[in-house]
Protein backbone atom coordinates (compact mmCIF):
# COMPACT_ATOMS: atom_id res chain seq x y z
CA UNK A 1 0.00 0.00 0.00
CA UNK A 2 1.35 3.44 -1.21
CA UNK A 3 2.52 5.72 1.90
CA UNK A 4 0.09 8.86 2.23
CA UNK A 5 2.33 12.35 1.46
CA UNK A 6 1.99 15.33 4.40
CA UNK A 7 -0.40 16.89 2.32
CA UNK A 8 -2.79 13.51 2.48
CA UNK A 9 -2.40 12.76 5.83
CA UNK A 10 -3.29 16.18 6.64
CA UNK A 11 -6.02 17.13 4.82
CA UNK A 12 -7.48 13.45 6.31
CA UNK A 13 -6.95 14.79 9.99
CA UNK A 14 -9.24 17.75 9.03
CA UNK A 15 -11.85 15.19 8.26
CA UNK A 16 -14.36 14.03 11.73
CA UNK A 17 -14.23 10.26 11.66
CA UNK A 18 -18.25 9.22 10.93
CA UNK A 19 -19.38 13.63 10.73
CA UNK A 20 -22.16 13.45 8.30
CA UNK A 21 -21.51 17.24 7.01
CA UNK A 22 -23.97 19.85 5.50
CA UNK A 23 -23.61 21.22 1.73
CA UNK A 24 -22.20 24.24 3.32
CA UNK A 25 -19.41 22.56 5.46
CA UNK A 26 -18.64 20.20 2.83
CA UNK A 27 -18.09 22.59 0.31
CA UNK A 28 -15.78 24.72 2.65
CA UNK A 29 -13.75 21.53 3.75
CA UNK A 30 -13.49 20.27 0.43
CA UNK A 31 -11.99 23.94 -0.83
CA UNK A 32 -9.36 23.46 2.27
CA UNK A 33 -7.83 19.92 1.77
CA UNK A 34 -6.61 20.54 -1.86
CA UNK A 35 -3.35 21.57 -2.26
CA UNK A 36 -3.05 20.59 -5.92
CA UNK A 37 -1.05 22.68 -8.36
CA UNK A 38 -3.74 22.59 -10.95
CA UNK A 39 -7.20 23.67 -10.33
CA UNK A 40 -8.85 20.15 -8.95
CA UNK A 41 -12.34 19.54 -10.47
CA UNK A 42 -14.79 19.13 -7.68
CA UNK A 43 -17.02 16.02 -7.70
CA UNK A 44 -19.86 14.35 -6.59
CA UNK A 45 -21.24 10.94 -5.95
CA UNK A 46 -24.87 10.81 -5.00
CA UNK A 47 -25.98 6.99 -4.26
CA UNK A 48 -29.40 6.77 -4.97
CA UNK A 49 -32.40 4.01 -3.98
CA UNK A 50 -32.93 2.82 -7.30
CA UNK A 51 -32.37 -0.22 -9.40
CA UNK A 52 -30.64 1.08 -12.98
CA UNK A 53 -31.88 -2.38 -14.38
CA UNK A 54 -35.29 -1.07 -14.55
CA UNK A 55 -36.51 1.11 -16.71
CA UNK A 56 -38.93 2.68 -14.46
CA UNK A 57 -36.42 3.05 -12.35
CA UNK A 58 -34.18 5.02 -14.79
CA UNK A 59 -32.68 8.32 -13.36
CA UNK A 60 -31.45 10.92 -16.15
CA UNK A 61 -31.62 14.45 -16.27
CA UNK A 62 -30.13 18.00 -16.80
CA UNK A 63 -29.57 20.43 -14.78
CA UNK A 64 -28.16 24.05 -15.21
CA UNK A 65 -25.31 25.19 -12.52
CA UNK A 66 -25.97 28.49 -11.23
CA UNK A 67 -22.14 29.38 -11.17
CA UNK A 68 -21.04 27.30 -14.42
CA UNK A 69 -18.66 24.35 -14.32
CA UNK A 70 -15.38 26.42 -14.38
CA UNK A 71 -14.87 24.42 -17.07
CA UNK A 72 -14.71 25.57 -21.19
CA UNK A 73 -16.56 23.35 -22.56
CA UNK A 74 -16.06 22.76 -26.43
CA UNK A 75 -18.95 22.52 -28.62
CA UNK A 76 -19.99 21.31 -31.87
CA UNK A 77 -23.00 22.39 -33.85
CA UNK A 78 -24.07 19.62 -36.51
CA UNK A 79 -26.53 21.72 -38.52
CA UNK A 80 -28.00 22.44 -41.99
CA UNK A 81 -26.65 25.65 -43.47
CA UNK A 82 -29.52 28.08 -42.55
CA UNK A 83 -28.39 27.72 -38.85
CA UNK A 84 -24.88 27.70 -38.59
CA UNK A 85 -24.76 31.49 -38.51
CA UNK A 86 -27.28 31.03 -35.05
CA UNK A 87 -25.02 28.36 -33.64
CA UNK A 88 -21.78 30.52 -34.39
CA UNK A 89 -23.18 33.66 -32.30
CA UNK A 90 -24.40 31.69 -29.69
CA UNK A 91 -20.39 30.43 -29.40
CA UNK A 92 -20.41 27.02 -30.89
CA UNK A 93 -16.68 26.34 -31.21
CA UNK A 94 -17.22 24.00 -34.23
CA UNK A 95 -19.89 24.57 -36.80
CA UNK A 96 -20.76 22.71 -39.98
CA UNK A 97 -22.41 19.18 -40.88
CA UNK A 98 -20.95 16.74 -43.80
CA UNK A 99 -17.42 17.83 -42.89
CA UNK A 100 -17.41 16.74 -39.17
CA UNK A 101 -19.41 13.86 -39.66
CA UNK A 102 -16.38 12.97 -41.99
CA UNK A 103 -14.16 13.51 -38.94
CA UNK A 104 -15.88 11.99 -36.55
CA UNK A 105 -16.25 8.63 -39.28
CA UNK A 106 -12.58 9.10 -38.86
CA UNK A 107 -12.31 8.99 -35.18
CA UNK A 108 -12.19 12.69 -34.46
CA UNK A 109 -14.15 13.15 -30.78
CA UNK A 110 -12.27 16.99 -29.57
CA UNK A 111 -15.59 18.14 -28.17
CA UNK A 112 -17.30 17.91 -25.04
CA UNK A 113 -20.88 18.25 -25.95
CA UNK A 114 -22.36 17.87 -29.63
CA UNK A 115 -25.50 19.52 -30.35
CA UNK A 116 -27.62 19.16 -33.37
CA UNK A 117 -31.13 19.03 -35.08
CA UNK A 118 -34.03 16.68 -34.97
CA UNK A 119 -33.59 16.37 -39.16
CA UNK A 120 -29.80 15.69 -38.91
CA UNK A 121 -30.34 12.63 -36.85
CA UNK A 122 -30.78 10.13 -39.40
CA UNK A 123 -27.18 10.76 -40.09
CA UNK A 124 -25.62 10.34 -36.84
CA UNK A 125 -26.96 6.89 -36.26
CA UNK A 126 -24.26 4.82 -38.31
CA UNK A 127 -21.80 6.89 -35.81
CA UNK A 128 -23.04 5.39 -32.77
CA UNK A 129 -20.42 3.38 -32.44
CA UNK A 130 -18.07 6.62 -32.16
CA UNK A 131 -20.28 8.94 -30.15
CA UNK A 132 -22.29 6.47 -27.70
CA UNK A 133 -19.34 5.58 -25.70
CA UNK A 134 -17.89 8.63 -25.12
CA UNK A 135 -21.23 9.83 -23.93
CA UNK A 136 -21.21 12.49 -27.32
CA UNK A 137 -24.47 11.02 -29.08
CA UNK A 138 -27.03 13.59 -28.82
CA UNK A 139 -30.24 13.46 -27.12
CA UNK A 140 -34.00 15.21 -26.80
CA UNK A 141 -33.99 14.05 -23.29
CA UNK A 142 -30.83 16.18 -22.87
CA UNK A 143 -31.92 18.85 -24.89
CA UNK A 144 -28.89 18.35 -27.45
CA UNK A 145 -31.27 17.70 -30.41
CA UNK A 146 -33.13 20.83 -30.61
CA UNK A 147 -34.19 23.24 -33.26
CA UNK A 148 -33.45 26.12 -30.98
CA UNK A 149 -29.92 25.64 -31.40
CA UNK A 150 -28.57 29.22 -30.41
CA UNK A 151 -30.54 28.41 -26.61
CA UNK A 152 -28.73 24.85 -26.24
CA UNK A 153 -25.29 26.22 -26.84
CA UNK A 154 -26.00 29.05 -24.48
CA UNK A 155 -27.14 26.72 -21.89
CA UNK A 156 -24.70 24.77 -22.27
CA UNK A 157 -21.66 27.37 -22.51
CA UNK A 158 -23.33 28.77 -19.35
CA UNK A 159 -23.10 25.36 -17.39
CA UNK A 160 -25.65 22.95 -17.89
CA UNK A 161 -24.77 18.96 -17.84
CA UNK A 162 -26.73 16.26 -18.42
CA UNK A 163 -25.84 13.32 -16.01
CA UNK A 164 -27.45 9.75 -15.15
CA UNK A 165 -27.00 7.10 -12.37
CA UNK A 166 -24.74 4.61 -13.33
CA UNK A 167 -25.41 0.58 -13.10
CA UNK A 168 -24.34 0.74 -9.61
CA UNK A 169 -26.72 3.28 -8.66
CA UNK A 170 -24.54 5.97 -8.69
CA UNK A 171 -24.68 9.65 -10.29
CA UNK A 172 -21.38 10.83 -10.15
CA UNK A 173 -20.34 14.20 -12.06
CA UNK A 174 -18.04 17.54 -11.43
CA UNK A 175 -20.04 20.66 -9.71
CA UNK A 176 -17.21 22.85 -10.62
CA UNK A 177 -13.74 23.91 -9.53
CA UNK A 178 -11.82 24.40 -6.05
CA UNK A 179 -10.52 27.46 -7.49
CA UNK A 180 -14.43 28.14 -6.89
CA UNK A 181 -15.57 30.37 -3.35
CA UNK A 182 -17.07 27.86 -0.92
CA UNK A 183 -20.49 29.30 -1.36
CA UNK A 184 -20.51 28.82 -5.42
CA UNK A 185 -19.64 24.81 -4.61
CA UNK A 186 -22.28 24.79 -1.86
CA UNK A 187 -25.11 26.63 -4.77
CA UNK A 188 -24.04 24.23 -7.41
CA UNK A 189 -24.03 21.64 -5.32
CA UNK A 190 -27.63 21.95 -3.97
CA UNK A 191 -28.72 23.04 -7.24
CA UNK A 192 -27.83 19.23 -8.92
CA UNK A 193 -29.49 17.53 -5.06
CA UNK A 194 -32.68 19.29 -5.81
CA UNK A 195 -32.96 18.34 -9.39
CA UNK A 196 -32.06 14.61 -8.64
CA UNK A 197 -35.19 14.37 -5.87
CA UNK A 198 -37.64 15.96 -8.84
CA UNK A 199 -36.38 12.86 -10.36
CA UNK A 200 -37.34 10.43 -7.93
CA UNK A 201 -39.27 7.32 -9.93
CA UNK A 202 -42.33 6.62 -8.73
CA UNK A 203 -41.25 3.42 -8.48
CA UNK A 204 -38.18 3.45 -6.26
CA UNK A 205 -39.14 2.46 -2.36
CA UNK A 206 -37.77 3.01 0.90
CA UNK A 207 -34.56 5.85 1.17
CA UNK A 208 -34.41 7.44 -2.44
CA UNK A 209 -30.48 9.50 -1.09
CA UNK A 210 -28.73 6.85 0.26
CA UNK A 211 -25.49 8.65 0.33
CA UNK A 212 -23.50 11.93 -0.81
CA UNK A 213 -19.34 12.34 -1.05
CA UNK A 214 -18.07 15.07 -2.20
CA UNK A 215 -14.11 15.20 -3.11
CA UNK A 216 -11.89 17.22 -5.00
CA UNK A 217 -9.43 15.32 -7.97
CA UNK A 218 -7.31 14.08 -5.44
CA UNK A 219 -8.49 14.98 -2.10
CA UNK A 220 -10.13 12.31 0.65
CA UNK A 221 -13.50 12.36 0.11
CA UNK A 222 -15.92 14.37 2.89
CA UNK A 223 -19.61 12.46 3.12
CA UNK A 224 -22.86 14.51 3.77
CA UNK A 225 -26.05 14.24 5.72
CA UNK A 226 -28.69 13.63 3.26
CA UNK A 227 -30.99 14.42 5.38
CA UNK A 228 -30.00 17.92 5.12
CA UNK A 229 -30.79 18.09 1.37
Amino acid sequence: MAKLTKNQKEARAKIEKDKLYSVDEASALVKEITNTKFDASIDLAVRLGVDPRKANQMVRGVVTLPHGTGKDVKVLALVTPDKEAEATEAGADYVGLDEYLTKIKAGWTDVDVIITMPSVMGKLGPLGRVLGPRGLMPNPKTGTVTMDVAKAVTEVKAGKIDFKVDKTGIVHTAIGKASFSADKIAGNCKELLDTLNKLKPTASKGVYIKSIFMSSTMSPSVQLDPKTV
